[in-house]
């Protein structure tokens, strides 16, 4: 299983942007998928993550400005961003709890690359 992070970039304070993360390879069940962050120096954060069934979870600073939600297919989560900060300078790194055939309860987690995120005038 693999995980493909994309759509990073650099905006002005107030731009907005979009993050897509695909799971490829022979998957079972995707039980949650998400987006961390980590700062220069700092410990990698949960921003938001989406269940199976679809229940969204976010940090505080980004409520109300970022949306999560599920692509195409079940295995893809995007993530809009809206209204950006410079404190939201990151790289963020998608992942996702995830089983495969043979292993069908065994979610073992995986991570994508991350992609930049720049806000700055």
């Amino acid at each position: 299983v693999q995980l493909q992070a994309s759509g990073g970039g650099s905006v002005q304070p107030g731009g907005s942007l979009r993050l897509s993360c695909a799971a490829s390879g022979i998957i079972f069940s995707v039980r949650v998928m998400g987006w961390y962050r980590q700062l220069p120096g700092k410990q990698r954060e949960l921003v938001a993550s989406i269940t199976n069934s679809g229940s969204t979870n976010y940090i505080d600073s980004v409520k109300g400005r970022f949306t999560i939600s599920r692509g195409s297919s079940r295995s893809t989560i995007l993530l809009q961003m809206n209204s950006l900060k410079p404190e939201d300078t990151a790289v963020y790194y998608c992942n996702g709890a995830i089983s495969i055939p043979g292993y069908e309860y065994d979610y073992r987690t995986y991570w994508g690359q991350g992609t930049q995120v720049t806000v700055s005038s």
